[in-house]
């Protein structure tokens, strides 16, 4: 039996409308306690192991395939001050990441429906880990088989000393590359629960995904084999992965309208 005309369901926003300077401060207030994170994960990072060992940390998948007794080398000479200190400065963003977007979520949350709460914080949660899954494959796995390849090729009569700076923006590209290559399956979740795209043509999308993959792969990496195949095969397989879970979050993030239409 169809409601009266004349009931009117309340929205469950009504009554959370903030003034657009009321907006501003809480946005202020956010960016503060996120800055403070980054600032206090940045001094503890500062402290103990330091610059340098953060430093010697990331260099060592290199380090550990140069010929014995080659060292990489600054060309610059603020380079072994300025680069230790990014280092530090990244570390301590990727420590402070679960408070900063904690604070984009507590921000944004408000002015949401519980159904897009439902769907919004996992996304957040899944994103983040993703991320770090990504950066930590890059420097465990792959950068040692890349350096390998890349030294086995090397003339006996060439020394490697890579510039430290050089070495930076490499490191800097790679997990960049890695890391949003593993968002992957938040893309496909975002696209399918917004009805842009629909679970079936992201399944007849496949074949041209994995194309598309070998591609970026080849743009974005080395111009050695194994570093794209890193890349490429792993989002092949997280696609897969998120045409599931795509499948998953639209079963179970839908709005109240759209779970009572659903027939029997």
């Amino acid at each position: 039996m169809s409601h009266p005309s004349n009931e009117d369901p309340r929205d469950e926003l009504e009554g959370t409308e903030q003034p657009f300077v009321s907006h501003l401060v809480e946005l202020r207030d956010r960016l503060i306690r996120a800055l403070i994170a980054v600032g206090i994960a940045f001094g503890a990072l500062a402290l103990w192991p330091g610059p340098s060992g953060l430093y010697d940390l990331l260099a060592a998948p290199l380090v550990s395939h140069l010929p014995q007794g080659a060292t990489l080398i600054a060309t610059n000479v603020i380079s072994p001050f300025i680069v230790p200190l990014k280092i530090t400065l990244m570390a301590g963003f990727l420590l402070a990441l679960p408070v900063v977007l904690y604070q984009v979520w507590a921000f944004v949350a408000p002015g949401l429906y519980s159904h897009e709460k439902k769907l919004v914080l996992p996304l957040v949660i899944s994103s983040t880990l993703l991320f770090l899954v990504g950066v930590g494959f890059c420097y465990f796995f792959v950068f040692g088989q890349v350096f390998a390849f890349i030294q086995s090729f090397a003339p006996k009569s060439i020394t490697a000393a890579p510039d430290i700076e050089a070495y930076l923006s490499f490191v800097l590209t790679m997990f960049l590359a890695f890391g949003l290559a593993f968002e992957v399956p938040i893309v496909v979740v975002v696209l399918a629960r917004l009805g842009m795209v629909s679970i079936e043509k992201l399944k007849a999308f496949r074949s041209y995904f994995i194309v598309l993959a070998f591609i970026v792969a080849a743009i974005v990496t080395p111009p050695d084999v194994i570093s794209q195949l890193a890349l490429a095969v792993p989002m092949c397989l997280l696609y897969e992965v998120g045409i599931w879970a795509a499948q998953v979050f639209i079963k179970h993030t839908k709005a109240p309208d759209a779970e009572e239409d659903t027939p029997a």
